[in-house]
């Protein structure tokens, strides 16, 4: 079944990352400069938009300066990047609570992740240069610490993706787009010891964490993450290289060992799911080859066939994929009714979509698959 914000047939319906809160689905909505909200009993929608100041900067014609992006669930409110800014929405008041400021140079805060152990939200700013990562105290809605990315040899992060909090071992992850070591993409660890032993409004560099460690991604150019069960965690890739495998990568992430690679990759968000043990891949950028297509960004004469991909977390295969609509590329699972959320625009724009309007997914909206 399909759900349908208010958006023209023809139009390009920008959004980005969504969640699950309760019984919500939530959703960062640039074309409507708003958080969706989707009652998961009913299916019903409504939409939060701030105004005047605090408005969402909306959909323009760079990513860079879009938003709202990532969006999570922190207790009973939810937390979005926008341009400058995190914005913290009150989902059941459907209001503004507060507007943090974490930059002044007009781009985006973008995916973040929760310590909900020691109340600290961490969000990255990937198009700052160099990149930065924002942690805010949640109690107090406060900015306590930055810390910038630039690698050993002083080159400043490709960017920064997304990001995801292990409670058991106090660490936080994050994918690092690109270093002069691993210019494709690396996963960088460090420790939640460190973030809180950093001064109150501090900014230190993440090459000086003493926990800090570096894994090598391969020619993975990295998106979505998450944590699998045990020591595993899985990343999304989003190969720009043309004709390379579009790969869906399991690590241990104790020691960075790397436990399978399969050709299911070409996505933005990754979520599992505990109750089927499953993780779910928005493959936007999937083709019919599995091979990425022109420089990795779908078009008329190189198109992507976009895919929700669902992976197996006990054998670490590829198990199925359904089709999916045009730049699907967030899902969020509800773990109670066991429905998947998938976001999509028209078959028309962005252009590229091969296979959408032979699958039915034509207006644009969001998609709802059942997993039982």
């Amino acid at each position: 079944m399909s759900l349908c914000p208010t958006l023209a047939k023809s139009s390009n319906f920008g959004f980005d990352i969504g969640g699950v809160s309760g019984a919500t689905y939530f959703l960062s909505d640039r074309l409507n400069a708003s958080l969706d909200l989707v009652n998961i009993p009913t299916l019903g929608l409504t939409q939060v938009k701030p105004t005047g100041a605090n408005a969402y900067a909306g959909q323009t014609s760079s990513n860079a300066t879009s938003g709202p992006d990532g969006s999570n669930a922190v207790g009973s409110l939810i937390y979005t990047g926008d341009v400058n800014s995190v914005k913290i929405i009150d989902p059941v008041a459907g209001t503004l609570v507060n507007n943090i400021v974490v930059s002044t140079t007009g781009v985006r805060a973008d995916e973040a992740c929760l310590d909900a152990t020691h109340n600290l939200y961490m969000i990255s700013s990937p198009e700052e240069v160099p990149p930065f990562a924002t942690f805010i105290n949640t109690q107090t809605q406060t900015i306590v610490a930055k810390v910038t990315f630039t690698d050993l040899a002083g080159a400043p992060s490709a960017g920064l993706e997304a990001c995801q909090y292990d409670a058991a071992s106090d660490t936080f992850f994050v994918n690092n787009d690109g270093t002069t070591a691993n210019p494709h993409g690396e996963l960088n660890s460090f420790s939640g010891v460190d973030i809180r032993k950093i001064a109150a409004g501090a900014t230190v560099n993440y090459t000086t964490l003493p926990s800090v460690k570096m894994y090598g991604e391969g020619n993975c150019d990295p998106t979505g993450l998450a944590l699998g069960p045990g020591t595993d965690i899985a990343v999304g890739c989003r190969e720009g290289t043309t004709a390379a495998p579009l790969l869906f990568l399991i690590f241990n992430r104790s020691t960075g060992a790397l436990l399978a690679s399969l050709n299911a990759g070409g996505g933005d968000q990754v979520w599992y799911d505990p109750p089927t043990n499953r993780y779910y891949n928005a493959a936007s950028r999937w083709t019919t080859s599995g091979l990425a297509a022109s420089a990795g960004t779908c078009s008329s004469s190189s198109p992507c066939a976009p895919v929700l991909w669902i992976i197996d977390a006990s054998s670490r295969t590829a198990v199925l994929s359904l089709a999916a609509g045009n730049n699907a590329h967030s899902v969020a699972v509800d773990p109670s009714s066991g429905l998947v959320f998938m976001p999509y625009s028209s078959s028309a724009a962005p252009a590229g979509c091969g296979t959408c309007t032979a699958n039915g997914f034509t207006d644009g909206g969001i998609s709802v698959y059942a997993t039982h």
